[in-house]
């Protein structure tokens, strides 16, 4: 090969070095960091003070914590908040049911009875419905006072109040199935039960859920009102011992960390069945 063709050859390509390489360098959240510090300092600080606070008198709550009388409220909270929500989401599909019917009298009742109980407030609905005999003394008969015991005072009430909130969830749940998966179950030939129960239900499951969980939560919260007429329930056990023993602030902490404990339970429970749910979307993973 002659020296010209050498030099007309073209010069290979330079491989550049480590040196050349840009060294990327990240970006520094100072921001962030001494927000978190502050966070964290501020969390310690307020944990600190609540374990060291003889105030709480962390004994008294140790020796109340499982006694048969608070484990009875506990119990009668836990079966009072499956009941509510079991009746109060039954109910509830019937009035979406009547919501979303093509009959505008079935229409206007469910949207009446929604309207009305969402605004009554609850203790409200409860004292009415106690002093049920004030305001009809006979019914068929029957008279009414003293018919209802404070338990069951405190079923219908709370599954009324339940009911009209369920309603919108599962309404809410059913809209959000798209038109075009009913008319394509239309289109197989499926029945209007079938459409319903293997199309429709499991996609609206998945809106349904999370408010569903969330609302059985605020009913296990909830049921604490029903101590304003004498239901045996957590907080009005612990109330009957701090009126004997004078220990307020440990006995209300009975009840506080019983609450934390089974809404962290629910709270778990919950995240696996939406997960449930969602599985095959982008929420599933």
């Amino acid at each position: 090969m002659s020296s010209d063709t050498l030099a007309q050859a073209p010069a290979a390509p330079e491989i550049p070095g480590p040196a050349d390489v840009p060294r990327i360098v990240p970006q520094r959240r100072y921001g962030q960091w001494t927000a978190a510090a502050v966070v964290l300092v501020l969390l310690a600080l307020a944990v600190t003070s609540v374990v060291r606070n003889r105030a709480f008198q962390w004994d008294v709550v140790a020796a109340y914590f499982t006694t048969g009388s608070v484990l009875r409220g506990l119990w009668l909270t836990l079966w009072l908040t499956a009941v509510v929500m079991v009746l109060g989401f039954a109910l509830g599909t019937l009035l979406a049911a009547f919501r979303l019917s093509a009959n505008p009298v079935l229409r206007a009742v469910g949207w009446g009875y929604v309207w009305l109980f969402r605004s009554i407030p609850v203790l409200v609905q409860l004292l009415l419905w106690f002093n049920i005999g004030a305001l009809y003394p006979q019914v068929l008969g029957v008279k009414t006072v003293n018919l209802l015991s404070p338990v069951a005072v405190a079923i219908i009430g709370l599954t009324l109040h339940e009911a009209a909130y369920a309603a919108e969830v599962v309404r809410g749940g059913i809209l959000s199935v798209g038109r075009d998966q009913i008319e394509a179950a239309q289109a197989l030939g499926l029945s209007r039960w079938r459409r319903g129960w293997r199309i429709v239900l499991p996609q609206a499951m998945r809106s349904i859920v999370p408010p569903a969980g969330n609302m059985l939560i605020g009913t296990l919260k909830g049921t604490s009102i029903v101590s304003v007429i004498a239901v045996n329930d957590l907080l009005f056990s612990a109330q009957l011992i701090y009126h004997r023993t004078y220990q307020v602030i440990p006995l209300l902490m009975v009840a506080t960390l019983w609450y934390a404990v089974v809404t962290t339970l629910l709270g778990i429970g919950q995240h696996y069945v939406e997960k449930h749910y969602a599985r095959g979307t982008e929420q599933a993973r």
